[in-house]
C-alpha cells in the first residue's frame, strides 16, 4: 500500500510539473480543439484550448511501468503496450483533425487500425491472464472477446470525453478498481495503473471547468485500451462493463440514437448524444454532470467488486 501511495505521488507530481510547459507547447504549436458546430455555444467558446493534452500522462504511465520492470515487477507490460498503441492511434487521430481541419482519421479506417493494434495488446494480455471469470477457459473464445472489448474500450472512453473533467474522473475511478480493488493484479501492473492515476488526477487540475486543456484522442484511447489490457489480464473481461458501466451508457445513448434516428427518418430519442450533453441542454453544469457521472461510475465500480467477493 505504501509502495502504491509512493507511486501514485511520484505519477501526481512529474504531471503536475509537466503539464505547463505541455500546454504552453501545445498553444504554440496551434493544437486547438476543434468544435462540433451542432454542439450548443456553452462549447464554442472552448474552440482553441489545446488539445492532445493526454500524452503526458500516457507518457508518465508507460515510464513508471518501464521502470517497475527494470526493478523486477511482473505484469506491466500488457497496459504499456495498450497505453502505446491506444495513444499512437489517438495522436495521429488529434494530428490529423488540426492539419486537415477535419474531425480526424475517417471512422472506416481508424475502427480497423484499432483492431489491427489492439491483437497484439490482447495477445499479451491473454497470455498474462488465468482463468476468465464466468468464462469458459478456451483461448479460442477468449483471444477475440479480449479484441472487441479492447477496441469498445477504447471507444466508449473517447465517447464520453466530451466535458470538462468528465472522461478524466470516470478513468481514475475504472482504472483504480480494475488494478487495487479487484483481485489478481501484478505489482507491474499496479505501478502502471497508479501512477497512470495519479497523472490523471494532475490532469484534471487543468481540466477541471473551464479546462486549459484536453486530452484528446491521444489520452482516451490510451486509456481505454490500458484499462481493458488491464482487465483482460486480471481474468475479470466480462466484469469490464460493470466497472465502466458510466462509459457504456454514454455509448449505447449514442447507438440508441442513431439506430432510432434511421429507423424513424429523423426522429430522436435523446435532445443529443453523447447522454451527458443531453443533461447539459437541461441546464445542469458541467461541473454537475461531472460529480453525477463520477458518483454512478464509483457506485458501479463498488458492485462490481462486490460481485467479485460474493463469487469468491
Amino acid at each position: 500500500m505504501i509502495f502504491d501511495l509512493v507511486t501514485f505521488v511520484a505519477g501526481f507530481a512529474i504531471a503536475l510539473i509537466l503539464y505547463p510547459p505541455a500546454i504552453r507547447l501545445l498553444r504554440r504549436l496551434k493544437a486547438g480543439q476543434v468544435i462540433q458546430e451542432e454542439l450548443p455555444d456553452t462549447h464554442q467558446k472552448k474552440a482553441g484550448t489545446p488539445t492532445g493534452g493526454g500524452i503526458v500522462f500516457v507518457l508518465v504511465a508507460v515510464a513508471g511501468g518501464v521502470l517497475a520492470t527494470i526493478a523486477g515487477h511482473q505484469g506491466a507490460w500488457p497496459a504499456v503496450a495498450g497505453l502505446v498503441a491506444g495513444g499512437l492511434i489517438g495522436f495521429a487521430d488529434d494530428r490529423s483533425k488540426l492539419r486537415v481541419g477535419t474531425r480526424g482519421i475517417p471512422a472506416r479506417l481508424k475502427l480497423p487500425i484499432q483492431v489491427l493494434l489492439a491483437v497484439p495488446v490482447a495477445w499479451l494480455a491473454v497470455v498474462s491472464s488465468g482463468p476468465q471469470l464466468f468464462l469458459p477457459t478456451t483461448p479460442w473464445l477468449t483471444f477475440p472477446l479480449a479484441v472487441v472489448a479492447l477496441v469498445a474500450t477504447a471507444n466508449a472512453v473517447n465517447i464520453t470525453d466530451g466535458m470538462d473533467g468528465l472522461a478524466g474522473g470516470l478513468s481514475v475511478i475504472a482504472v483504480a478498481t480494475v488494478a487495487l480493488l479487484l483481485p489478481g493484479a501484478q505489482a507491474g501492473e499496479k505501478a502502471v495503473a497508479v501512477t497512470l492515476c495519479g497523472a490523471i488526477v494532475a490532469f484534471l487540475v487543468f481540466n477541471r471547468y473551464p479546462a486549459r486543456v484536453f486530452m484528446g484522442d491521444t489520452g482516451s484511447l490510451a486509456i481505454g485500451f490500458a484499462l481493458a489490457a488491464m482487465a483482460i489480464q486480471q481474468g475479470m473481461l466480462l466484469l469490464l462493463p460493470i466497472v465502466a458501466l458510466v462509459f457504456v451508457l454514454e455509448t449505447l445513448s449514442v447507438i440508441i440514437q442513431v439506430a432510432y434516428f434511421k429507423a424513424t427518418g429523423g426522429r430522436r430519442v435523446f435532445t443529443m448524444t453523447p447522454i451527458h450533453y443531453t443533461f447539459h441542454h437541461e441546464g445542469w453544469s458541467e461541473n454537475r454532470i461531472a460529480l453525477s457521472f463520477w458518483g454512478a461510475g464509483l457506485v458501479s465500480a463498488i458492485a462490481a467488486v462486490a460481485l467479485v467477493r460474493l463469487q469468491g
